[in-house]
């Protein structure tokens, strides 16, 4: 009998009952009444969640689509723009905008420790960029950045200053975010992460600078000219994914219901608990607690150790699934994901099977503490 898989990796995401049912549901006119009416609840739960007033932009698309439609919508071929570099996702704010003609200056950043909104607000003084490209939630180190802190700093050059542009793809949903409060221009996410759906999707939540940027440059754009998809909200100006858009509304629904506040604060305890677990084997976090993502925990490989190996038992023997380093992080870390559809017994169920498959691997120190550890966490929450 085929194991089942429990998905802990730092997205896609297990999928709510609730979600899967909408997959399955008939196909339905996209420019009919049904489908206004989710696309109307869509753009308008996404944008609540980006903290927004104004309905967020719909796009079939990944989150990268939406990464470059930010970019070729605020920059133009030469514009001179700085991209803040904490991991592999702020490298990729960085090949975009190269790749669309920008003049690209990086400000690279401790990945454990997260941006330094002062550090930026030194780099930006008088430099004329056009942008600053910031990731909120950086998936590959598990560093939640203090956008709030960044957005204050590329505001103190004006209204004349920077655009702050913003990756929430992995945080939105399971972190506080506040687009119209903190003064963010653009931000963007996708649909595989928090919102708890497949991937397929990507969203867009533009500030008043950040309209008035899409809607003044000059930079040839067609299928993601956003311009188009403002004017038609909260219809698309092409055929959307109309089984994901449903996929969404449900998620939504269930977000909503929960209550945000009771959302956010489920991440933090889920991430608590992993730490609180990973600490107990005698193993590190990667990240200092201080900017530790709620949606995923990145844990250093001890020397002599093959962290690949203990990924392969855990999935192979065990039917959980974690995610690695990527790039210069390869081998180096273990990525849990508790993001979206997560819940303490999930956490329960992940810690178990790393223990035992870091027993098989010769890690015996802790062997039995981490699930003890996250359990007391757990009763003990406040």
């Amino acid at each position: 009998m085929e194991k089942p898989l429990q998905l802990r990796i730092p997205g896609p995401v297990p999928l709510p009952p609730a979600v899967m049912r909408e997959l399955m549901r008939p196909a339905i006119n996209h420019r009919g009444p049904e489908a206004k009416a989710v696309n109307q609840r869509v753009a308008e739960g996404v944008a609540r969640l980006f903290g927004s007033s104004q309905p967020a932009v719909l796009l079939t698309s990944s989150g990268t689509g939406a990464m470059e439609a930010a970019v070729i919508n605020t920059v133009a071929p030469g514009d001179k723009v700085l991209v803040l570099v904490g991991g592999r996702f702020g490298e990729r704010w960085a090949q975009i905008a190269s790749a669309l003609g920008a003049d690209v200056d990086e400000l690279r950043y401790d990945f454990r420790i997260g941006a330094n909104p002062d550090e930026v607000a030194d780099r930006i003084r008088g430099a004329g960029y056009r942008a600053v490209f910031a990731t909120h939630n950086e998936s590959s180190t598990g560093v939640l950045n203090n956008i709030a802190g960044l957005a204050e700093a590329v505001r103190s050059e004006g209204d004349d200053g920077p655009l702050l542009v913003v990756d929430a793809i992995s945080g939105l949903g399971g972190a506080p975010f506040r687009l119209d409060e903190w003064g963010v221009d653009v931000a963007v996410t996708g649909s595989q992460k928090c919102l708890m759906s497949p991937p397929g999707l990507a969203f867009i939540a533009l500030g008043p600078r950040g309209l008035q940027r899409v809607e003044s440059i000059d930079t040839p754009r067609y299928y993601f000219d956003l311009r188009k998809y403002v004017r038609r909200l909260p219809e698309t100006p092409y055929t959307p994914a109309m089984p994901l858009l449903r996929a969404v509304d449900a998620a939504l629904g269930l977000i909503f219901e929960e209550g945000l506040e009771n959302v956010y604060d489920r991440h933090r305890l889920l991430r608590d608990m992993v730490r609180a677990g990973v600490r107990a084997l005698g193993l590190s976090p990667w990240t200092e607690d201080r900017v530790a993502s709620p949606t995923l925990t990145a844990v250093e490989v001890p020397e002599g150790i093959d962290g690949e190996a203990v990924r392969a038992v855990m999935r192979d023997e065990y039917g959980v699934e974690i995610g690695g380093g990527q790039g210069d992080l390869k081998g180096r870390l273990w990525r849990i994901g508790h993001m979206g559809y997560a819940f303490p017994p999930d956490v329960m169920a992940v810690l178990g099977a790393f223990e035992k498959a870091l027993a098989k691997a010769g890690w015996k120190e802790g062997m039995g503490r981490a699930v003890a550890a996250a359990q007391e966490v757990w009763v003990n929450w406040a």
